[in-house]
């Protein structure tokens, strides 16, 4: 088979690498890739957001499955143009990805069929939006109804640091039209889930739990970045909270979808809270989480692209999901400054028996060197028969591995590790 893949970061790398352990793969593409999933498969700089070529190139090159990973080609409809040009896919429909790409939208949904989530209001003024922060309980959060790299979330700890996140994203345009509109919603605590779950939009069937590390700095200090590291399974995730969830959340959400005209095929990603009252949902995303796959996918025994194509094909419900008992780490090595002004172009020194470990997300090739070129550089995840010896293995390996600039946060399964231990 041949594939195709759309994005270029360590995600994508991730997925390719476990498309490779099925046989029946003989190429795959990757539109663009990076310099470091260079050497799992054939990237061809077409962006991920040109639609119109990559629908030209996956019909010149007789693909026969693409899988579409992030969010922006899902909301502008890349799965809709490779479907109607006779190309199966994985990954939603853009009526669907619309789950994530408005969190206007999503909190409605949830209003509406009862689904568990922080209290909201949504505005589409600075004017109303400031008369109302005036009126709420702090901390609160202030989001972007559309998209932002993950980065368009602010607690605001009082009013004042409320009225500049509204300025900013609303009237500044931090995130350009994904502010237009804002949601203000009721702080939540409690320990943090990630749970992707694959579905085509009738079954649901959840990947192992993760957490996720979203803040620059050690202690959860600092600015949100798109990820800092990733443990899995998240402790704070019982089976009495899972079982909850699926009752709850999960099913409630495909329902919904489908009763909206909205089928939802392929990875579904619950952002939750454990909280006094119960889980609830912080967030949906419509594909793979970054870095969430990088520890989840490891674990994954079951063969990747069957259980894709089944999300596809309608047959998830007798499709094997199945994961290997264990715990996973990754560690992710960043670019000093990120996630605000970084420099690039500096070497990367990967010694070879950890590249089956390492998943790259921004760097380029220059030659046979490799070189960075973003603000998250690479992944390094290690697969243990215990949590405690997964982190200490990412840790050894990131030890090994150099580039100027390099950053990485020190406490990565800190607090999954305490809940263990206590």
């Amino acid at each position: 088979m041949k594939l195709l893949v759309v994005g270029g970061g360590g995600r994508e790398h991730a997925v390719i690498k476990k498309l490779k352990e099925n046989k029946e793969v003989e190429k795959i593409f990757a539109l663009p890739g990076n310099g470091g999933i260079a050497a799992d498969a054939e990237c061809v700089p077409i962006g991920a957001k040109e639609i119109d070529k990559i629908v030209s190139f996956a019909v010149d090159h007789r693909i026969d499955y693409a899988i579409v990973t992030p969010d922006d080609p899902l909301v502008l409809g890349c799965v809709n143009a490779l479907e109607d040009a006779g190309i199966p896919c994985f990954g939603p429909r853009a009526e669907a990805a619309i789950i994530e790409g408005s969190k206007a939208f999503s909190k409605n949904l949830m209003k509406k069929y009862g689904i568990p989530t922080a209290a909201f209001e949504v505005f589409g003024s600075p004017e109303e939006a400031l008369a109302y922060i005036r009126t709420v309980r702090f901390p609160t959060v202030i989001k972007a109804d559309g998209l932002a790299l993950g980065k368009g979330v602010i607690i605001a700890q009082d009013l004042p640091e409320a009225e500049a996140a509204v300025k900013s994203i609303m009237q500044d345009k931090a995130f350009g039209s994904s502010g237009d509109r804002i949601v203000v919603e009721e702080f939540l605590t409690g320990p943090e889930v990630s749970v992707l779950a694959f579905t085509d939009g009738e079954t649901v069937k959840p990947m192992v739990s993760s957490m996720d590390h979203k803040r620059i700095g050690d202690g959860d200090q600092g600015l949100n970045t798109g990820g800092m590291g990733t443990i899995a399974p998240n402790p704070f995730y019982t089976k009495d909270v899972a079982d909850r969830c699926m009752k709850d959340i999960f099913l409630p959400t495909i329902k919904a979808m489908k009763t909206e005209g909205r089928t939802f095929k392929g990875c579904l990603y619950f952002g939750l809270m454990i909280t006094p009252d119960g889980p609830k949902v912080i967030e949906y995303n419509c594909r793979f989480g970054d870095p969430e796959t990088q520890v989840v996918l490891p674990l994954l025994e079951s063969d990747l692209l069957t259980v894709m194509m089944a999300t596809t094909n309608g047959r998830l419900k007798d499709t094997d999901v199945r994961f290997k008992d264990g715990c996973a780490c990754c560690v992710i090595m960043a670019s000093q400054g990120y996630p605000v002004k970084y420099d690039k172009g500096f070497e990367i020194h990967i010694p070879q028996e950890l590249r089956p470990n390492v998943y790259v997300a921004g760097a380029a090739l220059d030659h046979d060197r490799l070189l960075t070129s973003g603000g998250r550089v690479l992944g390094v995840t290690m697969v243990r028969k215990t949590l405690r010896e997964a982190v200490d293995a990412s840790y050894a390996a990131v030890s090994k591995i150099s580039f100027q600039n390099a950053y990485y946060r020190h406490d990565i399964g800190k607090r999954a590790l305490s809940k263990k231990e206590s």
